[in-house]
């Protein structure tokens, strides 16, 4: 949100996203004292007098943007940015150039920096954890399968199978954290919404009783470029874990997933701004994520069920950081949600 302001109040400008946030046309905007919009506004009132007398370049401080009781009643959170204007003025009149921005919007954003940076330190983290594990895991293995050899005793060979088994299960898991990195993606023009078909039927035919997918979909949304078999893969582990965290729901019926889709405009992931996002939202009525880990989910090996492997959050937020994306969480007891976002052409 932008406006140009004098230190009396009269707003000269105001852009399209400050009519959209008050809900009122430019006109209404600028034909009223520009500090009335503001819970407290004097701080607010002294700041751009003391910018435009030079005193400061630029200053920061959170304020509350009111708006009209037909909108949304309560106050919205915003940081405000003020600078000089460049220019010849009027003494008494300069004006300054003030940038509102949502701290809800600032704090989303700052959380997307982090876990990209989150998915790189993993990507990091992964490398070196199986190649730190590879070659040790072959020796032990080959030395048990020697072991084997070498021995008579039936009950000594029972031992030798105890380590070359648990050595392929490691195998396993490191093949797993590897998988996304070594698979290039197949990219194609793909349809969301087949997507979340193909997943709503495989996970109904894992759990056929109980269990409610209901759809809401925005069949308005184009097709894009992407690799349809990650974003299977992703949005099949965060709906398989939400049936699995449903069992006492699904054991008396009203267990409850909804998959949604919208479009989202002007959009911000990261530090980028896109016309168009598709929002995919996976919402369930179980539970909840524990509080213990709700900051960690996307961490690799981090799982909050008995046998899990902590692993298929993790793939999931590599897929959609490789389509540009981003993926959230916000969980309650009652209701969990995972918000995907991706960009649009």
């Amino acid at each position: 949100m932008i406006a140009v302001v004098r230190p009396d109040g009269h707003c000269l400008y105001a852009n399209t996203a400050f009519e959209n946030v008050l809900g009122l046309s430019r006109r209404n905007v600028l034909k009223r004292d520009w500090f009335e919009w503001f819970v407290e506004a004097d701080l607010l009132r002294d700041t751009v007098a003391a910018i435009a007398r030079n005193e400061f370049a630029t200053s920061r401080l959170d304020a509350q943007l009111r708006r009209p009781l037909g909108g949304h009643a309560e106050p919205l959170l915003v940081h405000v940015i003020v600078n000089q204007v460049e220019g010849p003025h009027e003494p008494g009149a300069e004006p300054v150039l003030v940038e509102l921005i949502e701290i809800e919007q600032q704090t989303r954003q700052d959380r997307e920096e982090r876990a990209l940076d989150q998915v790189q330190a993993n990507k990091e983290l992964i490398r070196n954890l199986a190649h730190e594990i590879k070659n040790p895991l072959g020796g032990i293995r080959g030395a048990a399968q020697l072991l084997e050899m070498e021995i008579d005793s039936r009950a000594l060979t029972e031992y030798t199978q105890v380590i070359i088994h648990e050595a392929d299960r490691l195998q396993a898991l490191v093949d797993r954290l590897l998988a996304p990195h070594r698979r290039p993606q197949q990219v194609a023009e793909m349809n969301i919404h087949e997507v979340c078909e193909r997943v709503r039927s495989l996970v109904l035919a894992e759990f056929p009783k109980g269990l409610r997918i209901e759809r809401d979909y925005d069949t308005s949304i184009p097709d894009f470029l992407g690799d349809r078999e990650q974003l299977i893969q992703t949005v099949l582990n965060i709906v398989r874990n939400a049936a699995q965290s449903l069992v006492e729901r699904i054991a008396a019926g009203d267990a409850r997933i909804t998959l949604r889709t919208r479009v989202a405009r002007q959009a911000t992931i990261g530090k980028h701004r896109h016309r168009l996002a598709l929002e995919l939202h996976i919402e369930d009525n179980g539970p909840g994520v524990p509080e213990s880990i709700r900051d960690r989910i996307f961490y690799p090996l981090v799982s909050g069920r008995d046998g899990g492997s902590g692993l298929g959050l993790t793939l999931a937020q590599t897929f959609v950081t490789q389509h540009q994306g981003t993926i959230d969480c916000e969980s309650e007891p009652g209701r969990t949600l995972f918000s995907i976002t991706i960009p649009l052409p």
